[in-house]
């Protein structure tokens, strides 16, 4: 019989304290700040990419605001009104789909529900996830209400695109700026997720997770689920990238090296191997890209272990890589448009800037000519 109960680990693993959140410290810190000085806004616009934790703060917030004991930002595990929050079941925190309840007439029934007291809690708090998704007569209609809400009532707001939002709205909330977590932050949570789960995995593969999910805690659990699924009790970087299409750290640094000397034909070997192993050009492209920015700290830092490129060089080597990555995920030919992407960043890095030219000279000139 199948496992009915089953819960993915995005859902098992999602923070039930604010403790638990990962690399959105100084978002726990005001929102702490807010509560402890009871200075609690009507209304707040989470802002970032998706998977870095916006709609589970709102319900961290929502369950730090109605606990029994509260208002506090740490609830203990045992507060029935935190868990039903948590859980969903709360009728006093409701969730709202921004995306699927956008019309005008969903939101005139939110604004008249408002006036209502909460059944339960001591906060009705609405929670609109893709707010962004809500049309220009919604955004409308809820402008009164949000720069004047009954005082029982918070409003929080979750978006990945908040160009979308109306400057009306924003300028009503304070906002928040979620941000991309850090791939060591990701690692070090994978890592304490395979301890927990009796998983096997190689810190190669663990750090191969975390650059795909490209700042995204929930997409890093998400693809981890997907490798135990595949591989078991093991995992290996072999595994991850056969699975996912990628090239290795040892390739992708071949790659660049071969960038900076110039070197077509060991390019053009090296692309047609990707092609023939289904190699994903548009995630090599990223990874090349992220290959020369160390690089490039590197050479700024003055260590002597880098390959033997200037600073400016690679500068214009990241340019080119950058202008060609929709090139590479857009056009109709991905393999055709890397190279060309490649073949482009080699001539960027092989022109001099005016200001290198004449560095060169002087330093050719003696002393007492000068």
């Amino acid at each position: 019989m199948p496992n009915k109960s089953y819960q993915v680990i995005a859902r098992r693993w999602r923070p039930k304290q604010f403790s638990e959140l990962v690399g959105q410290d100084h978002v726990v810190q005001t929102l702490g700040n807010a509560i402890k000085m009871d200075r609690i806004a009507h209304a707040y616009l989470f802002v970032g990419p998706r998977g870095t934790g916006k709609t589970t703060s709102a319900r961290l917030f929502a369950k730090s605001l109605n606990w029994e004991d509260g208002p506090s930002l740490e609830v203990p595990d045992t507060s029935d009104i935190g868990n039903a929050i948590m859980d969903g079941r709360c009728l006093d925190v409701i969730e709202i789909d921004g995306a699927s309840n956008n019309s005008v007439d969903q939101v005139r029934e939110l604004r008249d529900e408002c006036q209502y007291a909460p059944a339960q809690c001591r906060f009705k708090i609405y929670v609109i996830d893709e707010v962004h998704m809500l049309s220009q007569q919604a955004f409308n209609a809820l402008l009164k209400t949000l720069e004047e809400p009954p005082p029982h009532v918070k409003f929080v707001f979750a978006t990945t695109e908040s160009h979308k939002v109306l400057p009306t709205i924003v300028s009503r909330c304070q906002r928040f700026e979620f941000r991309s977590i850090p791939v060591p932050l990701i690692v070090s949570k994978l890592e304490e997720i395979c301890t927990a789960e009796g998983i096997n995995a190689e810190k190669e593969a663990i750090e191969a997770v975390a650059r795909m999910a490209m700042g995204g805690m929930r997409d890093a659990q998400s693809i981890l689920d997907q490798m135990i699924s595949f591989c078991g009790k093991s995992i290996t970087q072999k595994d991850v990238l056969e699975v996912y299409g990628l090239a290795s750290n040892d390739r992708i640094s071949n790659l660049a090296e071969f960038v900076i000397n110039a070197d077509y034909d060991a390019i053009i070997n090296l692309t047609d191997s990707f092609s023939v192993e289904g190699i994903d050009f548009y995630r090599a492209l990223l990874d090349l890209s992220d290959n020369f920015r160390e690089l490039l700290l590197k050479i700024l830092r003055n260590d002597e272990s880098v390959l033997n490129c200037a600073p400016e060089q690679c500068v214009r080597i990241l340019d080119a890589l950058r202008n060609g990555e929709d090139l590479v995920r857009m056009g109709l030919s991905e393999k055709t448009n890397f190279e060309v992407t490649l073949f482009r960043a080699v001539e960027a890095g092989r022109t001099r800037s005016i200001d290198q030219v004449i560095r060169k000279i002087s330093g050719m000139i003696p002393e007492e000519v000068k």
